[in-house]
This record gives C-alpha cells, structure tokens and sequence, in this order.
C-alpha cells in the first residue's frame, strides 16, 4: 500500500546548514522525521552535520554553478530554507563596491536563484522560508548597513515569489530574527565594538537593553518557527515577514 500524502517522508533543504540557524533547522527536521540536505560553503563544519542523518552538499552561493548544483539537488523538495548569509561590519564611509557586491551575491542573489530554480519544482503544499533579519526593518548597527539592506531586499524578494508561486500552491514566507547566539552575533560584537570604543561585553549588554522581553534568542527557538511555516497549520499565510526579535521590533 502507497503511502499517503500526510504519511510520505518530507524532504527539506537547508542552507546555511553548518552553524547557526541553518543548523538549529536541520537538527529539528531530522528530529521530525524529515529527510534532509543541508547546503554549506564550509565543507569542514558542514561535515559535522553528516553523522545527524542528513545530506550534504558543498556549495558557493555566490556562483551560478553552486547554486545549479543546489537546484538540481533539490528538485521536487517539500520544503526550502534559506538560511546562508554573510555578515561584513565597516562604518558606512569604509564600505567599497567590492563589498556591496559580495554581500549582495550571498544574501539575496542565492536566495532569488534558489527560489525561481526551486520553487516552481515543488510540489502543492510546498514552502519556502527566507532568513531576513530585524536589520531588513529597524538598521540601529549602521555598520552592518550593506547586511541591512540585502535584509531588506529579502522581504521583497519574499513578497514577489509568494505571488508567483501561489498557483501551485507553494507558500513563501520570512523571518525577521533579532538577537541570535549564534557565530555570525559573535562576529558582530567581536567587530563592531572596537569601532565603537567599547568592549563586547558593553555592546552586548546594550543591545540586549533594548529588547523587551531582555534576551536573545537561540537557534533552537528560532527553527520552531521555522518548522510552523513550513507546516500545515501556516497553510494559508505566504509573503509574510515574521519577526522574531523579543519585541524589539513589532512592525
């Protein structure tokens, strides 16, 4: 006897899947069951994700030829996370073409190219789940103004495929994560405080004063959320952009 729709194996692909949110989304799926490939640039990190029971794959989002390899690998998949990205911290009058270029190519361009090799291949009921940020709403850390703007740029690109995906039905939503624990907040405190003459300690304890539920957030959490778009029970939100930000942001 076939397996029925709600009874069949999901399969998930994840990028970004060797640290931080990427990784709290591969660690939930194979703990639901779920079959999972997870994308990484670091084949070293992303060589730890193998023991859990997923896929990988080594990819360059950043190269058409990566993200064919990350196309062709996903056809046909349930659901897609698009957790890669990549931070760079200078004050504004530092930042070069080069720069804007790199960061552009990562954050939005893999996640454009993904969606529209992707998304039509999916079947009914799929999603899609971009990782955006608080900063694509609220830019307080001008330092990471080039990540705030392709964050930006993330919930239009979610917007335009919730449209031209719906007839499927397949469903595109956003994430707008505040405070992370994750390697990519380390790297902000670590870079940004000597720019702002404090320790990151003092960076860290102010950024986390303005947040009123007073935390960050974990990775762990953040893939709860994750797992509730890609699910059943959000079947009838798509071009949404969810923040996750203990209330720092409430737009």
């Amino acid at each position: 006897m076939m397996a029925s729709d709600s009874e069949r194996q999901r399969r998930i692909v994840v990028t970004g899947a060797a640290q931080g949110i990427g990784r709290g989304a591969v660690e939930r799926f194979l703990a639901e069951g779920d079959s999972v490939l997870g994308v990484d640039v670091n084949g070293e990190k992303l060589a730890e994700v193998s023991p859990l029971g997923a896929d990988t794959l080594v990819a360059d989002l950043a190269d058409p030829a990566g993200r064919a390899a990350v196309t062709e690998a996903a056809a046909g998949c349930d659901g897609l996370v698009n957790a890669a990205g990549i931070i760079i911290l200078k004050k504004l009058r530092d930042v070069t073409v080069e720069d804007w270029r790199r960061i552009v190519q990562v954050n939005v361009e893999s996640i454009f190219f993904l969606c529209q090799g992707i998304g039509p291949t999916m079947p009914a009921g799929g999603a899609v789940v971009n990782l955006s940020s608080s900063s694509g709403k609220l830019t307080s850390t001008t330092e990471a103004g080039i990540y705030a703007a392709t964050k930006c740029m993330i919930l239009s690109v979610t917007r335009s495929f919730a449209y031209e995906l719906a007839h499927i039905p397949v469903r595109v939503n956003a994430i707008c994560p505040g405070i992370v624990d994750t390697p990519m907040q380390d790297k902000v405190l670590a870079e940004v405080a000597p720019l702002r003459g404090v320790t990151p300690e003092e960076l860290s304890a102010a950024r986390t004063q303005v947040v009123p539920l007073g935390r960050g957030s974990t990775p762990a959490e953040i893939s709860g959320l994750i797992s509730f778009l890609l699910g059943p029970d959000s079947a009838y939100m798509t071009g949404q952009s969810i923040n996750h930000t203990g209330g720092l942001v409430m737009w």
